[in-house]
């Protein structure tokens, strides 16, 4: 009696943890679906191929062109993770090959504690610090024109410290599963630390590495009221990295609620999240493959 009735929970729970799947899976299906229905107006009136190859963004002339919001966005994107990625990998190495105890309790909460900070804490010290830098150090050195600091630049800075602890903390846990065996093995060919770190732990973790990749970046490229605070808000295509510019999230945080009453201005800023969800699936999708050809 007592095996049958284990039996019937384990087919319960494992029916219940498929039906919980399942609806997972069809809430990126319908969420897909909401946007696209949405999107139909503008979709209708506009090809495709105009609304993501046009730069030209006036509402009020029914010209809705979202080039300068998708090169806004990875331009960004782009810069964060060029940033955050050496830094956050660097940082995981010494946490777990070089850190004493009393350093990683201390530096551990610290990363918890950025990592669960509001966006908006990061565009409001943005804005304070790093605005005032560029504009007034940084921009003077590598260009010849005045620059307000609110530019490409600096909202890939403001997003690269968004992502450091997220990347950290996955590389952390990455380089603790490697087998402690390796690190004896190379360590008794007469590796040093730093060799051990960058031909076994980093190499036996870049499948994983790829993988946090993919994550951060799937979160910077909808990042939002931080990177709204510090990139301008001009919907040009940015040339440089002291040029402002208007990613997609903020191009919907920033419009979204005003002026719907205009014709399509809604389709579009729907149009605009529609865009996001695809890249953003795609990117994962493409990253799927390429850490299949990893692991083999």
């Amino acid at each position: 009696m007592t095996n049958k009735f284990r039996i019937i929970k384990d087919k319960t729970a494992n029916g219940v943890m498929m039906a919980i799947t399942i609806i997972s899976i069809i809430f990126v299906f319908v969420m897909g679906i909401g946007l696209y229905i949405k999107s139909q107006p503008i979709l209708e009136e506009h090809s495709l191929w105009d609304l993501v190859s046009a730069s030209s963004w006036q509402p009020f002339k029914n010209n809705f062109g979202f080039l300068p919001f998708v090169m806004g966005t990875i331009w960004v994107t782009l810069i964060a993770i060029i940033i955050a990625l050496p830094l956050s990998l660097m940082t995981a190495v010494y946490l777990t090959e070089y850190a004493k105890k009393r350093i990683k309790k201390f530096v551990f909460p610290t990363l918890d504690i950025l990592a669960s900070l509001p966006s908006v804490i990061f565009g409001v010290w943005g804005t304070i610090v790093i605005v005032p830098i560029i504009s007034d150090h940084i921009a003077p050195i590598f260009s010849n024109e005045y620059s307000t600091g609110y530019t490409v630049l600096a909202a890939g800075i403001v997003l690269s410290l968004m992502l450091v602890p997220i990347l950290v903390s996955l590389f952390v846990e990455l380089f603790s599963c490697v087998p402690d065996d390796l690190r004896a093995a190379a360590y008794s060919l007469g590796a040093t630390r730093w060799q051990t770190a960058k031909n076994v732990i980093i190499k036996k973790s870049i499948p994983g590495i790829f993988a946090s990749v993919v994550l951060a970046v799937s979160k910077a490229l909808g990042e939002t009221i931080a990177v709204l605070m510090v990139c301008g808000c001009l919907p040009e295509v940015p040339q440089k990295l002291f040029d402002a510019c208007y990613p997609l999230p903020a191009l919907i945080a920033n419009n979204y609620g005003e002026m719907l009453s205009l014709p399509l201005y809604e389709s579009a800023l729907m149009f605009a999240a529609l865009l996001l969800f695809v890249v953003v699936i795609i990117f994962n999708l493409v990253s799927r493959l390429i850490l299949r050809k990893i692991g083999e």
